[in-house]
């Protein structure tokens, strides 16, 4: 029997079937085998497609980089960099013999710490002890304005809203990564256990950065948890604690000094003896001990430098409505209730900053020579003079109230003004601040007053922010102590502030102040009044420029030297002259230093954010600065770190501030 099957012939189809409309057509049977090999492609495909070859091109790369030999990397790095990058300081040091001594304690600033949620309201549901700060940021895309409402304190009280407990995490992990790799501890952390550091020896001072300071002990014993993790350490160590503040970790380690000294219940009853016992050195990075100026239209605008430009590259993006979740109405609602902003506001009032017609940077010039260390005067500055730049003017109505002689300007004061509210507007009343509080008359009268120095911006802040300012001006305080015995100085309101307050007795103990140098650092602002303000802040940075490319004005915003956030003044006047030797505000003569770190930008992609850094933020992978750090937390001396190093005139603008030591 034959194995051949015929091929059954095909039926043809009937012509008239052919013939049919479209929506008639039977299927031709080939046509349709021939489509069913040939399927539509859709979008789902293209997705599918493209995330396949990123897998694979990742694996594909990670399986090259596991074959490769281990010292390719380093022949790269080479070709890029010109030769073989320098060992970290960790490394070096080990090289060295340097090992372990002192136990290490790290007080993050403000917004650097991580605070994840424990209670909330249905609109937080499925985030329990999730990360509502740093991390991702997940959240703010995702539910922006249940997130602004869980980060928000009670506006009377300052403490928690009913129904909401955010709590700060614990450990080295609340403070070592902002968000995913960018790094704010964790690199001087790294080369710290490269020395024989672990967890034992040191400790994370996490906080609530939103609450005023002595808060953070009323309500989550803060200040006693930190006293008695230095004393466990110093305990088990046999060794005195090496304190490492870093920004507004700074003031509020200053407050810690005072309140483990003062007797309960609003201290910690350690005696007078305490720091004298239990610490070797306290190494303040970038340190605002006179406040900053940034922190002014933070709480009158809600905005700095970098809002402004973003403002005058794309106008009107940050008030569309279309963007209305996060606009600035709601960062200002916010930030408000944050207390601890108020620590930040500048201090010692005209003494300090200067007035209508002086300062002490008087003179500064923005286009720099090369930096040389100066130890003594840091004069680089004496072949120009910057005659329009008035930094004692911190906030000044247009440019010609901030250039004009102070005989010329006509001022009409803002603090009797009559307050009175606005037409209601349904449509923005939900996401107004107190502006609407304030009426169009005192808003006109804020502009009136043209310009304000120092002295009057509290004076300002109270009259624009009532509720903030009565809540901060119970906590903290920003004047000059006239005579610190007076017993008044014992509240726990003026034990931030360095100009009414005094270092412990603690002879053996010194005082580090490490700061960058060498980057635009903002220190006054030209504002305008806009024309209408109903539905948003009436008052805006306006982005103007200076003439001639020595002038210091550039968007609407007067640089001095810095680190791009705290002004050389704010950072190194207390270390150089405030508590320099034995004076009222360091009765013991406690010795201070000035160790300043002259910013120079990566050279390559290699370096990250670089390793020689003086910015606020990235100096904490400055490579000079780790290595003093671990030369210290090592037993090091400030005299063996070769003293002062100076690149600023801090020497010289301290000499020109005429205060009582």
């Amino acid at each position: 029997m034959s194995l051949i099957r015929r091929r059954k012939p095909i039926e043809p189809i009937p012509e008239a079937e052919i013939n049919k409309d479209d929506d008639d057509k039977p299927i031709d049977p080939r046509k349709s085998t021939r489509s069913d090999k040939n399927p539509k492609w859709s979008c789902l495909d293209s997705c599918c497609w493209f995330i396949g070859c990123v897998c694979v091109t990742w694996w594909l790369i990670l399986f090259l980089y596991k074959a490769m030999p281990a010292s390719l990397p380093q022949y790269v790095t080479e070709a890029f960099t010109g030769g073989p990058l320098p060992d970290p300081p960790g490394v070096k040091l080990a090289k060295e013999g340097l090992k372990a001594k002192h136990p290490v304690v790290f007080v993050p600033g403000i917004v650097t710490g991580g605070l994840e949620l424990w209670e909330g309201h249905p609109c937080a549901h499925g985030l329990f002890r999730k990360r509502l700060w740093g991390g991702t940021f997940g959240e703010v895309y995702k539910r922006p304005l249940c997130w602004v409402e869980h980060m928000s304190m009670d506006n009377e009280t300052g403490l928690d809203p009913e129904g909401i407990r955010v709590r700060p995490v614990s450990g080295l992990v609340a403070a070592d990564y902002f968000a995913p790799g960018y790094f704010v501890w964790a690199v001087l952390i790294a080369n710290l256990a490269r020395i024989g550091y672990e967890e034992k020896n040191m400790y994370m001072a996490s906080y609530d950065w939103r609450l005023s300071f002595q808060n953070t002990e009323v309500r989550d014993q803060t200040l006693s948890r930190i006293k008695s993790n230095i004393e466990l350490m110093v305990a088990t160590s046999g060794e005195k604690a090496v304190i490492i503040p870093h920004s507004m970790g700074v003031l509020y380690f200053l407050h810690f000094l005072k309140w483990v000294e003062a007797p309960a219940p609003m201290g910690g009853g350690g005696g007078s003896d305490w720091c004298s016992k239990h610490i070797k050195a306290i190494m303040n990075i970038g340190g605002p001990f006179l406040g900053v100026p940034k922190a002014v239209p933070g709480l009158f605008s809600a905005e700095a430098k970098d809002i402004a430009v973003a403002r005058a590259i794309a106008p009107g993006f940050l008030d569309n409505e279309k963007f209305s979740m996060q606009t600035l109405q709601y960062v200002m609602q916010m930030s408000r209730t944050w207390d601890s902003t108020m620590s930040m506001i500048p201090k010692g009032g005209d003494t300090i900053w200067g007035g209508l017609d002086w300062s002490p940077e008087e003179g500064y010039v923005c286009r720099r020579k090369p930096r040389t260390n100066d130890t003594q005067n840091g004069s680089h500055n004496e072949d120009g003079q910057s005659k329009h730049d008035n930094y004692g003017r911190m906030i000044s109505f247009g440019k010609d109230a901030a250039d004009a002689p102070s005989s010329e300007i006509e001022r009409v004061d803002f603090r009797d003004a009559p307050k009175g509210y606005n037409s209601v507007n349904s449509t923005c009343r939900d996401l107004w601040t107190e502006y609407h509080e304030i009426g169009t008359v005192g808003i006109k009268a804020v502009a009136d007053y043209k310009v304000y120095t120092a002295s009057d911006i509290y004076d300002l802040l109270r009259f624009v922010a009532p509720k903030t300012m009565a809540r901060g001006s119970a906590h903290f305080s920003n004047g000059i102590a006239d005579n610190l015995d007076d017993p008044k100085y014992n509240h726990y309101k003026y034990w931030s502030n360095p100009l009414e307050t005094k270092l412990p007795v603690a002879p053996d103990m010194e005082i580090f102040s490490l700061y960058g140098v060498g980057l635009p650092t903002e220190r006054a602002y030209i504002y305008k009044l806009l024309p209408s303000h109903e539905c948003y802040i009436p008052f805006r940075i306006e982005t103007i420029s200076g003439d001639g490319e020595d002038s210091c004005l550039k968007d609407g915003v007067y640089d001095v030297d810095g680190d791009e956030t705290v002004p050389v003044l704010s950072a190194g006047y207390t270390c150089a002259k405030a508590w320099r030797g034995k004076t009222r505000f360091n009765p013991s003569g406690m010795k201070t230093y000035i160790r300043e770190y002259s910013h120079s930008p990566p050279s390559n992609l290699l370096e990250g954010r670089g390793t020689q850094s003086g910015n606020h933020v990235d100096i904490m992978g400055n490579f000079a600065l780790i290595e003093d750090v671990l030369r210290v937390a090592a037993g090091a001396k400030g005299e063996e770190l070769g003293g002062d190093q100076v690149y600023s005139d801090i020497f010289k603008w301290s000499e020109r501030i005429n205060l009582q030591l």
